[in-house]
């Protein structure tokens, strides 16, 4: 077995194939002087399992490209299989044409990966009207679930706690993180007037007031979701407020909105490599590749 990156996730890389005993190499990837991409293997990959380790984040455009090239590469190259470990898959969130004209373009990707990898392995990634990765992916599609990780560095961390979920997207991953350390859950119900501008409200209501506060959910992005969260955590009366997200995208200032909001802690899984990981999901991702072995 063979472990590479594209340039993204080379911690998590670097983890799996010491733990799985595999050869590490990462990609050679540039770009001629006209911008065309320059990849190259280096090491040989006839005859051996390629696995890319790439999350879909930073640049996810430039990412998925990088991925499909060097899968189509490796088969070129006479690799025996090309699994790709995306622990963020882009565009998933686009999963209907809300507007006349739009692309979806999680189908779009999905078709792309189909024709170019083996196997997929992604991490909590946003199912909301697919019922399942089988829906729009044809190769072998597993998504694994940092519920667990999270929940264990929630009872090692944090006491006197509740979970809360920001919206009922979130909620699945507050419920069973709830449920696994034994403690109270909640959730707000989002009403979204734009991308950027939302109103939220406690739907089951439940004590908070001298409680440290845990808001759960699978994407931080611009933060406006778990600002408004935070803020009506707040003014019930919570002791502290801590945001967790599996996947940290951070963009349009989002860590200063939660700061101003009253979150004191922010972490995240090193899904997206950012200062705020604080939740390894290396392990998770052995389990599944030594399968593979």
């Amino acid at each position: 077995m063979i472990i590479t990156s594209c340039g993204n996730s080379l911690d998590i890389a670097k983890g799996l194939a010491k733990k799985l005993k595999a050869v590490y190499s990462p990609l050679t990837i540039s770009s001629f002087p006209d911008g065309d991409i320059y990849l190259k293997f280096n090491t040989e990959v006839k005859g051996h399992t390629v696995v890319i380790v790439q999350s879909f984040q930073p640049f996810s455009n430039i990412s998925l490209l990088d991925v499909i090239f060097a899968a189509e590469t490796a088969k070129d190259l006479g690799a025996k299989k090309v699994i790709l470990v995306a622990p963020y898959l882009a565009y998933m969130r686009q999963d209907k044409r809300f507007n006349p004209g739009e692309c979806i373009s999680s189908r779009v990707m999905a078709k792309l990966l189909n024709n170019s990898v083996d196997k997929l392995i992604t991490i909590d990634t946003h199912i909301h009207r697919y019922k399942s990765l089988k829906d729009i992916f044809t190769i072998p599609a597993k998504n694994l679930t940092s519920n667990a990780l999270i929940a264990h560095y929630v009872q090692k961390h944090i006491k006197d706690e509740i979970i809360l979920g920001p919206d009922w997207e979130s909620y699945q991953w507050a419920e069973h993180i709830a449920h696994d350390i034994h403690v109270g859950v909640t959730v707000l119900e989002k009403i979204r007037f734009s991308s950027r501008k939302v109103k939220v409200k406690l739907v089951k209501p439940i004590p908070i007031k001298g409680k440290n506060v845990v808001i759960v959910d699978d994407i931080i992005s611009t933060g406006h979701t778990i600002a408004e969260a935070a803020m009506q955590a707040k003014r019930m009366g919570a002791k502290s407020i801590t945001a967790i997200g599996v996947h940290g995208l951070f963009v349009e200032g989002a860590i200063d909105k939660l700061r101003k909001a009253g979150v004191h802690k922010i972490v995240t899984t090193n899904c997206i490599e950012h200062p705020t990981n604080g939740i390894d999901v290396t392990p998770l991702l052995y389990e599944e590749l030594r399968k593979e072995k």
